[in-house]
């Protein structure tokens, strides 16, 4: 009669019934109400020295969800400086909520004052030659990350996309590789870039390559060529299927920050933040960083680092 799953209505009744195991509809009301309430003062209202931890962190680029997870590596359940990333957004999106710094959401990779909605994606155009490998025929050991060797790439454009970045994400090790591209970001240019930093590659870490349909790599088969690596190209409209990738890209516009000109970085500047980025423990290997893992399939190939399944 209410339109609702019997289990639902069970849960509503186990939690609110009386001592005598009736339910009273008022009482029961009033019961999730006090249990809406927060009793206790916001964790980070009354730790300064969490708040600054937080901020040092946030400055060097660390997000909010591995924050959380180191935190809870190094502190005991109940502590006091053991907090999850849920509460540093509120804290970063509702002033009143903590005591962190005003300005720290812009530490954010998107820079947000506020929280924003999730839309549907505009629709683009891009370009697949007919001749080209897809996505759809890409080995099976790719998509498990079991076996190393297989990247994704993109490129991250600056002002008016007349700049650009290249970045290689190898994705087992989360490793990263930053092109160099100080003139030009066209499709020779891009090749040559590429090829000039994988080639000191061992060949067991150059099986695969997974772009999007830009324009920028119809020299793929002189990558293919080159580098005795394949190259797959994703769905239309479909940056999903390199996660990492788009993940990694984000976490780089820390450093490469939006409609600023790219080209006013020098090859050490990328080589500095690519290890930066590459030393920083990742959730995704157990607080592992990327250069870890990668040292341990350089010195083991058949071995592959810890994974782990948080999104």
């Amino acid at each position: 009669m209410l339109g609702r799953d019997r289990s639902v209505v069970w849960r509503e009744v186990q939690r609110n019934r009386g001592r005598d195991g009736s339910y009273v509809a008022p009482v029961a009301h009033r019961a999730a109400f006090e249990r809406r309430r927060r009793p206790k003062r916001f964790k980070l209202q009354d730790n300064p020295g969490l708040c600054r931890q937080i901020e040092e962190w946030m400055d060097q680029g660390w997000s909010p969800r591995l924050i959380a997870m180191v935190l809870a590596e190094d502190h005991p359940v109940g502590s006091r400086d053991r907090v999850c990333h849920e509460t540093i957004y509120q804290a970063l999106y509702v002033q009143a909520r903590g005591r962190l710094r005003a300005d720290l959401h812009t530490q954010l990779s998107l820079k947000r004052r506020r929280r924003k909605p999730r839309t549907t994606p505009r629709a683009g155009s891009a370009r697949l030659y007919a001749e080209a490998f897809t996505i759809s025929q890409r080995p099976a050991e790719v998509a498990d990350r079991a076996v190393p060797g297989h990247w994704e790439g993109d490129l991250i454009l600056g002002a008016g996309n007349r700049s650009a970045i290249g970045t290689l994400i190898e994705r087992t090790t989360r490793f990263t590789l930053l092109l160099h591209l100080p003139q030009r970001h066209d499709a020779a240019t891009v090749a040559a870039a590429m090829i000039r930093e994988m080639q000191h590659l061992p060949e067991h870490l150059r099986r695969s390559l997974t772009w999007d349909r830009g324009r920028e790599l119809a020299c793929y088969s002189d990558i293919q060529l080159a580098l005795n690596m394949p190259v797959y190209f994703c769905d239309p409209h479909s940056p999903w299927q390199r996660g990492s990738n788009e993940n990694t890209n984000r976490l780089l516009r820390f450093w490469f920050h939006r409609g600023t000109n790219l080209a006013t970085h020098t090859r050490n500047d990328l080589h500095r933040i690519a290890a930066t980025l590459n030393n920083r423990p990742r959730p995704t290997l157990n607080l592992q960083t990327p250069a870890q893992a990668l040292d341990q399939l350089l010195a083991n190939p058949a071995a592959a680092p810890p994974r782990c399944y948080h999104r």
